[in-house]
């Protein structure tokens, strides 16, 4: 649990500079440069990616059960997880509605991402990983919104076809996840299989 501790802390903390420190990044940038930031940058979120996939990998090995989901939480959880490819794809669409009145949809991908997942799964490592990556998107959301009004930038020109491509583009990405077995291959979980 430690070393699932240790990687979140790193991968959101590096995460969280731009919305929820910028000094920091800025002091950071001015003394490393533009390369030298972005590669510490890079080299902590590989670390903390790392530990938090190895962590969360030995955690699940002695689960620790916290909460029986219900059986409705799981088909909740895929519903969920529809709205989550979809806003995740409209974060590289360009010119989509979602992304022009969202501002951040890869942060609220985040956000359902793990609301869909603490749902489903009542283990302690589940509640580590996917409540650390809530409180995250919670918080970095809420800041980026704040930083938006401050600058008052406006909303950038959006068309219906580009939104229905990246609706498009984000369900086909869920079905590869729910029944292409992209989930089970990557995760070694299949979603539409209930835990026994």
């Amino acid at each position: 649990m430690l070393q699932l501790l240790i990687g979140l802390a790193l991968f959101l903390g590096i995460h969280s500079l731009q919305s929820l420190a910028p000094e920091v990044r800025a002091r950071a940038q001015q003394r490393l440069g533009a390369w030298g930031y972005k590669g510490v940058y890079a080299a902590i979120a590989a670390i903390g990616l790392y530990l938090t996939v190895q962590g969360y990998g030995l955690a699940r090995l002695t689960p620790e059960p916290v909460w029986t989901p219900p059986p409705g939480m799981q088909h909740a959880s895929l519903l969920l997880m529809w709205l989550a490819m979809v806003l995740w794809v409209a974060s590289y669409v360009p010119g989509n509605q979602l992304l022009a009145k969202l501002r951040h949809p890869m942060t609220l991908s985040v956000k359902v991402w793990a609301l869909g997942h603490l749902l489903a799964n009542g283990n302690l490592a589940d509640l580590v990983l996917f409540g650390g990556f809530l409180l995250w998107s919670v918080l970095v959301f809420r800041a980026a919104r704040q930083r938006d009004r401050r600058r008052m930038t406006p909303a950038p020109e959006a068309t219906a076809g580009r939104t229905w491509l990246a609706v498009c583009l984000g369900t086909g990405l869920w079905a590869a996840f729910l029944v292409g077995g992209v989930h089970l291959w990557l995760i070694g979980v299949d979603p539409l299989v209930r835990p026994g």
